[in-house]
């Protein structure tokens, strides 16, 4: 039994006891004395129907209706019946039916003729009986209904004549509702009620606030990096040709910084301050033997991949002076690419460099394999590979026990000289690029990338993000 229902019937019972003689007491009385609101009376007060435990008595105490606009001229200026005896009384003489007004001719003659008061002889209207109007019923009613909206049951009768004349509208029915404690309720206070729960009653689905599945991820690939004593790395999203290439010796004609590629915007970015530019100057025109353009340096870009942000934080640890660093990043980046199943023009990259003289190629393969294995993957190889500004190279590739296959997440080395000197002033830099979302697809069989920004509110609500281990 709901606590609702045990507090109506407690107090159904101490009314009994408070008005002797009296057993049914209305919804009003009942909220009022068990301080529920009215809401909460009329529930509780159904389901101890629905099972026997009260009795509830229903009675019309009366009817809303309000006079129409033709009612309320009625009021204003008297019924048309009772202008037509006026006018009779006036000239004290029999009136010729055609010197009446239209209303009072159309209405008035009908009704001064029905109740007595008139009668036609030889085509004019005699006053046969003096009306009082104070006691003529449909003149009270028709004031009673004006100021109050309201009509008695008792008086219900009297107001059909102004429903059938359009003077009211139609009166609907105002019930009460009176509440009587029946001898199973009182048998079950006896018995001392309390309240019951049905714990496997069936309820609506809840969809609780959660984090998209890609944040989630990511949340846990940022714990993963303090962990390991990382610190994390920011930067912004429009960044420089200087930063986004030339620092990572990525020559001015590279076919990468073509628009095929790259999300070039209007305007131009400010080159840092100090000598990094210069270096990044002689660098360039001593290894690639061509003139280094300080303009396509200073071109505006949506940065292509997270490692513009290595290059800013390499040269801000040289400001700092720092003989050792480890920095992450997890950000988003932008490519000028057809969108499809697997490819994506903006999607997010996990950044990593670890800056230290004594690093050897042998801590990056460290570090990789204790990162997958924090992420659940216990079977990790290294295959060598190419990347521009990274030397030696090697693509990361684990063993997806479910499909039975190595895959490839991403890609690492060691920064060149001609990175590393330039920027920080020292060599070598471990450094690595991995995918964010391709763990993801791989652990919960998901086989189109674009599937996690689709907005689509029913996929993420049901979505259960599962990880490798």
């Amino acid at each position: 039994m709901h606590e609702h229902e045990i507090i109506l019937l407690k107090n159904l019972q101490a009314l009994r006891h408070e008005h002797a003689g009296k057993t049914s007491f209305s919804f009003e009385e009942v909220s009022a004395a068990s301080k529920l609101p009215m809401d909460a009376v009329r529930k509780a007060a159904g389901l101890l129907a629905d099972r026997a435990y009260v009795q509830v008595h229903e009675t019309v105490r009366g009817y809303r209706t309000s006079v129409t606009p033709e009612g309320a001229r009625f009021v204003k200026d008297g019924f048309p019946e009772e202008r037509l005896v006026a006018q009779l009384k006036k000239a004290g003489a029999p009136v010729p039916i055609a010197s009446l007004e239209a209303e009072e001719k159309r209405i008035g003659l009908g009704w001064a003729k029905s109740n007595g008061w008139v009668e036609i002889v030889s085509g004019a209207l005699v006053l046969r009986r003096e009306p009082d109007f104070r006691a003529y019923e449909q003149k009270k009613m028709l004031a009673q209904v004006a100021e109050n909206n309201f009509v008695s049951t008792a008086a219900s009768e009297l107001v059909k004549p102004l429903l059938s004349r359009g003077l009211i509208t139609e009166p609907k029915a105002e019930k009460a509702h009176a509440l009587a404690i029946t001898p199973k309720g009182l048998e079950a206070l006896s018995a001392g009620a309390r309240p019951s729960y049905n714990l496997t009653a069936p309820t609506s689905r809840a969809y609780p606030a959660k984090l998209h599945p890609v944040q989630r991820h990511a949340d846990r690939i940022r714990q993963i990096f303090f962990e390991l004593g990382f610190e994390e790395m920011q930067g912004p999203a429009v960044e420089s040709s200087f930063w986004n290439f030339d620092a990572l010796f990525q020559p001015q004609d590279h076919p990468a910084r073509e628009m095929a590629d790259t999300f070039y915007l209007e305007g131009e970015e400010q080159l840092p301050k100090g000598d990094v530019v210069e270096k990044v100057r002689k660098a360039h025109q001593s290894a690639w033997k061509y003139k280094w353009d300080e303009a396509l340096a200073r071109k505006k870009t949506l940065r292509t991949h997270t490692t513009a942000v290595s290059a800013r934080y390499l040269d801000r640890s040289r400001e700092q002076k720092r003989e050792h660093a480890k920095y992450f990043c997890i950000g988003k980046v932008y490519r000028n690419e057809v969108v499809d199943f697997k490819h994506l023009a903006e999607f997010y990259q996990i950044e990593g460099i670890v800056l230290w003289e004594k690093a050897t190629f042998t801590d990056l393969l460290g570090l990789l394999r204790e990162f997958y294995r924090k992420l659940g993957f216990e079977k990790i190889r290294f295959r060598p590979s190419y990347f521009p500004y990274t030397e030696p190279s090697l693509e990361v590739e684990v063993y997806f026990e479910k499909k039975k296959a190595w895959l490839e997440l991403g890609g690492a080395g060691i920064f060149r000289p001609e990175v590393c000197l330039p920027l920080w002033g020292k060599y070598p830099v471990l450094a690595w690029g991995l995918s964010l979302e391709r763990p993801i697809m791989l652990a919960n069989d998901i086989d189109d990338i674009r599937a996690f920004y689709k907005n689509d509110l029913a996929w993420l609500r049901d979505f259960r993000l599962k990880q490798q281990d």
